[in-house]
C-alpha cells in the first residue's frame, strides 16, 4: 500500500522527535511521558485520517492500557511500578503499531509475536530510506504516477538533503571559523558578537541533540510507515497449526508429565502433613514457622513458572492427533496445573509467614501479586490445552501481564508497605524506620494518614513523625522551580503534605553527624535507620 502524504508524515515524525527533546532533555521524569504518548497517538490518528484509512476497532482497544500505564507514570514513584508502567505502555504501543489496520493482535501466537516483531524492526530501520530519499514510490502495474505526490516527494528529499548538508557543514565551519578568528582579531570580535546569540559553549550539546532528534525522526517515520502501510498485512499463523512441527511421541511426553506429577504429588503430600497441618507438625521435625518463612517461596515460584513453560513446550512438540492421546495428555497436564496450584498456595503461605516475622517489603509485595497472576495464567493454560486452543496462550500471557501491571499500580506498593508495617508495629512488632525512609513519595500520604491518626499510641506516632522528618531531611533540595514537563503528582502531593505539617514535624529535629542522619524524639537522639520496638 502506497501513502499519499509522505511529506506530512516526515514533518510529523520530526516534530514528535523535537517534542521528545523538549520534554525529556535534562528534565526529571514527570508528566512528560504521558504527554509524549498522547502526541504520538494523536499524530497516528491524524495521519491515518489524512490517508483516508480507518484503524481496526480491535486495535483501538489497546489504547486503553496504553493511556492507563502512561498516565500512571506521573502518579506513581515506586521504581518497579514505574518500570512496569513504562514497559507495558511501550509494549502495547508496539503491538498497536503492528496491528493498527489489521487488528488481529488477539489471534497472535508466540511465533506470530516473534515473526511480526522481527519484521517490524526491519521495516522501521530500513523502510524510511527508500520512501524519503528516492523521491518516487513504486506503482502497481497500470497505475499512473501522481504528479502532485511526486513533487511532494522531491520536496521532502530536497529538505532532507539540505538537513544532512547542514549536519556535515557544522563541524567544518566551526573548525575553519576558529582558525580565522585566531588569524584576524577584527573578525574574531565580529564573530564573538554574532555568537552571543548562540551559547557557543553548548555547541557540542546542540549538535548531539540535533543528531538524536534526526535519529528519532527516522525511527518514528518507520513506525508510522509500518502502521499505515504494512500493519494490514500482519502475519498470523493459520488454523491451529503449531509454530513448530510436533516431533515427540505422546507416550514419551505423557511419561515425562507423569513423572513430574508424581514428584509434585509427593511434595504436596509433605506440605499437607507438615505445613498445612499446623505449627505443631513442623516443630516435631525440628522446624519452626520462622525456618519455613526464611526459605522456599522463591524456589516454589520458580517451580511454578518452569512448570508452565514445560506444559506449553510439550503441548507444542507432542504428536497427539488421535482422541485418546489428547485426553491422556490433557489429563496429565491438568493434574500438573492442579498440583502446581497447591505449590503456589504453599509459597503464598510461606511468604505470609515471612511477612509476619519480618514485615513487608517491595520484593515480597511484588511476589504476592505475581503469584496470583501466575496462578491464573496456569489455569488459563490448562483450559486452553483441554480445548486444544493453546495458540491463544500468548493472549492469555498478555492479559496476565496487563493484569499484573494494573494490580501493582492500584495496590500502591510503597503505600501498602507503609500501612502494613505500621499496623504490625501497632500490634507490638518492631518498626523499621530505615526501610520506611527508603520508600518513595507514594508512601508519604499513608505515613501522614497514620501520623494524624488518633488511634496510634503516642510512642508509635512519634516514630512515624521521625520517619517523615528524616525522609524530608534526606531529600535533595527541590526549592528551585521545576520545568513543567517534570511535574509529578506524587511529588507535588508529598510536598504539599510536608508544608501543611511543617510545624508538627519541627518536634523531630534532624541533623547529620559525619555520615549518619540522626533524629531527636522526645529529647533523645537516635539514628534515623534504627529499628524501634515499643
Amino acid at each position: 500500500m502506497q501513502l499519499k502524504h509522505v511529506t506530512r508524515l516526515g514533518f510529523s515524525a520530526f516534530f514528535l522527535a523535537w517534542c521528545f527533546d523538549q520534554l525529556f532533555w535534562q528534565k526529571a521524569p514527570g508528566i512528560s511521558f504521558f504527554i509524549f504518548v498522547l502526541l504520538c497517538l494523536g499524530a497516528g490518528i491524524a495521519l491515518t485520517w489524512g490517508e483516508k484509512l480507518r484503524p481496526a476497532v480491535n486495535s483501538l482497544l489497546l489504547v486503553i492500557p496504553i493511556l492507563f500505564f502512561a498516565g500512571m507514570t506521573f502518579l506513581r514513584q515506586e521504581p518497579f511500578t514505574l518500570l512496569v508502567d513504562y514497559g507495558l505502555a511501550l509494549g502495547c504501543m508496539l503491538l498497536l503499531s503492528l496491528t493498527w489496520l489489521g487488528g488481529r493482535w488477539w489471534r497472535y501466537s508466540l511465533s506470530d509475536y516473534i515473526a511480526n516483531a522481527l519484521r517490524w524492526v526491519g521495516d522501521v530501520l530500513v523502510k524510511p530510506f527508500p520512501v524519503f530519499w528516492s523521491g518516487r514510490k513504486p506503482h502497481h502495474q497500470g497505475d499512473e504516477p501522481d504528479t502532485g505526490t511526486a513533487k511532494r516527494s522531491v520536496l521532502v528529499r530536497t529538505l532532507l538533503s539540505v538537513l544532512l548538508g547542514l549536519l556535515l557543514a557544522l563541524p567544518v565551519v566551526f573548525l575553519l571559523a576558529r582558525l580565522l578568528a585566531e588569524a584576524d582579531p577584527v573578525f574574531s570580535q565580529q564573530l564573538n558578537q554574532l555568537l552571543r546569540l548562540i551559547d557557543i559553549e553548548k555547541l557540542d550539546e546542540y549538535l548531539f541533540r540535533l543528531f538524536y532528534i534526526s535519529i528519532g525522526a527516522h525511527l518514528l517515520s518507520g513506525v508510522f510507515l509500518y502502521a499505515l502501510s504494512a500493519s494490514q498485512g500482519e502475519k498470523v499463523s493459520a488454523g491451529e497449526k503449531s509454530w513448530l512441527s510436533p516431533f515427540l511421541g505422546w507416550v514419551e511426553a505423557a511419561t515425562l508429565l507423569a513423572c513430574v506429577d508424581l514428584l509434585f504429588a509427593f511434595f504436596v503430600g509433605i506440605q499437607f502433613r507438615y505445613f498445612f497441618g499446623g505449627q505443631a507438625n513442623i516443630n516435631v521435625e525440628g522446624f519452626t514457622y520462622s525456618d519455613y518463612a526464611r526459605r522456599g517461596f522463591g524456589e516454589l515460584v520458580a517451580v511454578a513458572f518452569i512448570s508452565l513453560l514445560l506444559l506449553f513446550a510439550l503441548s507444542a512438540i507432542t504428536r497427539r492427533e488421535e482422541r485418546h492421546p489428547r485426553r491422556v495428555f490433557s489429563g496429565l497436564g491438568i493434574t500438573l496445573v492442579a498440583l502446581v496450584a497447591v505449590i503456589l498456595i504453599s509459597a503464598f503461605q510461606r511468604l505470609q509467614l515471612y511477612e509476619i516475622a519480618y514485615g513487608f517489603s517491595r520484593l515480597r509485595t511484588y511476589t504476592h501479586v505475581f503469584m496470583i497472576w501466575l496462578g491464573l495464567l496456569l489455569l488459563a493454560t490448562a483450559l486452553l490445552e483441554a480445548l486444544n486452543q493453546l495458540r491463544y496462550f500468548a493472549l492469555a500471557a498478555l492479559i496476565a501481564s496487563i493484569g499484573f501491571g494494573v494490580t501493582v499500580n492500584l495496590v500502591n506498593v510503597d503505600g501498602f508497605i507503609a500501612r502494613q508495617n505500621i499496623s504490625r508495629a501497632a500490634q507490638g512488632a518492631r518498626l523499621d524506620r530505615g526501610y520506611l525512609i527508603s520508600l518513595s513519595e507514594d508512601a508519604v500520604p499513608v505515613l501522614f494518614e497514620h501520623f494524624d491518626s488518633s488511634q496510634l499510641s503516642p510512642d508509635l506516632q512519634d516514630q512515624v513523625g521521625a520517619v517523615l522528618a528524616c525522609w524530608a531531611a534526606m531529600q535533595p533540595d527541590t526549592t528551585e522551580r521545576q520545568p513543567w514537563p517534570s511535574f509529578h503528582w506524587a511529588r507535588q502531593r508529598a510536598r504539599a503534605l510536608y508544608q501543611s505539617h511543617q510545624a508538627e514535624l519541627e518536634r523531630y529535629p534532624v541533623r547529620r553527624v559525619d555520615y549518619e542522619w540522626r533524629v531527636t524524639i522526645n529529647g533523645v537522639e537516635k539514628s534515623c535507620w534504627e529499628q524501634q520496638g515499643h
